[in-house]
Parts: structure tokens; C-alpha cells; sequence
């Protein structure tokens, strides 16, 4: 079996980690599998929402395979995309949802870390054991961390090797939900089905202004959220939605779990 299993689901697209054995940890064939599942998915126009999970219920991903680092590091591109494979992509256009099941430890950390938001099982663990052998962060953690949780919160992560729970991540805003064992991926499909129902142009275009917006100041960030908003003003299915709010049509929103 392949070491990733990709999956399309209608409009969605399931990307697996699939080495169970090894707690899903990620070598360099791995890693550059995860590269080509990301690369199909952001060229194809018919894709609106990834989903990247991990086999089984153990494990998510659990970080680099230490017995096969090298691999990781010699991988051609590894400078460009990361040692995991993706972590240094930053121009994917469409949303993304981690389905967070068991250990999500190191590289695995910084892979949901990749994805816009985390929706975990209640047995999920998260934190950075490589600490204790000298291993860095270089797959976005030092990086996406702090932004997610805070500096505080992302350095005691980093600098104590400590793991937390499910619930302690929730509470620290670094996963969105936590779910009972075994419904973690019905969960994340269930929301990336209503995202990919909404009108996408005004979708991604938000997504897009609140990441490059990270890095601005607020008057360059709002210019930016005007400039990227007209195509959203202009598209026909916001006309069209406005059309059915008011002939009183309503589209489900999700209820938070």
C-alpha cells in the first residue's frame, strides 16, 4: 500500500498518511507524496477542500522517522518545500482541515499546524518530545505556532517538550474542536462539505486576506481586504446569494461540536 492514500470526495479531497506501523511518522518517500497530493489538489479546479489525516487511531503523524532522517534531508526540493514534504507551501488558494486522531507529535505537529484549522479526537496528543534529543522545529513550528496560540502558549510547547491533551488544546485555541474517538474524520468531512457548499470566490478570498494580512499592519491589511474583495462584489454568486436571502432561503450553517 502506498505510504500516502489520497481519496476524492465529490468537490472534496482526503489525503492519508498511511504508515501505521510506524505510528504514521513521515520518511522522505512519504514526504514527497504529501508534496504531490498538495500539488493535485491546489491545480485542481474541481477540488474546494483538502483534508489531511493520519491511518488508523493511534496516530496523526508522530513527526520525522528518526530511523530514516537522512531521507528527509536529501530529498530533492527539501529547501523549497520542507523536510515533511509541505510545510514550506504557502500558496495554497483553497481551505484546509487537519482530522487530528492520537499522537500529532513534532513534524506532525507542524503538518496540522499547516492546514487553516484542527479538529481533534478526544484520545489526540500533541507537543514536541524531539526536544529531548536536540531536534528543531524547522517545518513551520517556530512559525505557525506562535500565531495560532500565542507566544507564550507556542513556547512553553517548544521549549519544555511538554505534550498536551486534546481538551488543553482546545482551551489554548490550538485545535477548533475535539470530538468522541472514531468521529474525527466524519466531523472534518462534514465541515469541509458545508464550506465547499458556500460561493467560493468570497470564501477564498477572505481566506487569503487574513493570511497575508498576518503579516501587515492593520491600515495595509484593510487596503488589502478592499482590493481582494472587489472580485468577491462582482461575482455573480454573490448575486445570486443575495437573490435567495431575499426570497428567504436559508443554507445550514454548522453548529459547533
Amino acid at each position: 500500500m502506498a505510504k500516502v492514500e489520497t481519496e476524492y470526495i465529490g468537490r472534496l479531497f482526503k489525503v492519508t498518511i498511511n504508515r501505521p506501523e510506524v505510528r504514521n511518522c513521515i520518511d522522505g518517500e512519504t514526504a514527497q507524496l504529501l508534496l504531490e497530493a498538495i500539488q493535485i489538489f491546489n491545480m485542481d479546479s474541481d477540488l474546494d477542500v483538502l483534508i489531511l489525516t493520519g491511518a488508523g487511531d493511534i496516530a496523526f503523524c508522530s513527526g520525522a522517522d528518526l530511523k530514516n532522517a537522512e531521507s528527509l534531508l536529501t530529498r530533492p526540493g527539501v529547501n523549497k518545500t520542507g523536510p515533511m514534504g509541505i510545510s514550506r507551501i504557502t500558496d495554497v488558494k483553497k481551505p484546509t482541515i487537519a482530522a487530528v486522531n492520537g499522537y500529532c507529535l513534532a513534524g506532525g505537529l507542524e503538518l496540522a499546524c499547516w492546514c487553516d484549522f484542527r479538529i481533534a479526537s478526544s484520545n489526540a496528543t500533541f507537543g514536541h518530545p524531539g526536544r529531548r534529543w536536540g531536534i528543531p522545529l524547522i517545518d513551520g513550528g517556530t512559525q505557525r505556532l506562535p500565531k495560532i496560540i500565542g507566544l507564550s502558549n507556542a513556547l512553553y510547547l517548544i521549549e519544555t517538550g511538554i505534550s498536551i491533551d486534546a481538551e488543553r488544546a482546545l482551551r489554548v485555541g490550538l485545535v477548533q474542536e475535539v470530538v468522541p474517538q472514531g468521529q474525527v474524520l466524519a466531523r472534518s468531512l462534514e465541515l469541509a462539505e458545508i464550506i465547499s457548499s458556500y460561493p467560493q470566490i468570497s470564501l477564498r478570498n477572505d481566506r487569503r486576506a487574513a493570511y497575508e494580512g498576518l503579516s501587515q499592519s492593520l491600515a495595509s491589511g484593510l487596503k488589502l481586504e478592499a482590493k481582494l474583495h472587489r472580485s468577491s462584489l462582482a461575482a455573480p454568486e454573490m448575486i445570486e446569494g443575495l437573490g435567495k436571502y431575499a426570497a428567504g432561503k436559508r443554507p445550514p450553517i454548522p453548529k459547533s461540536k
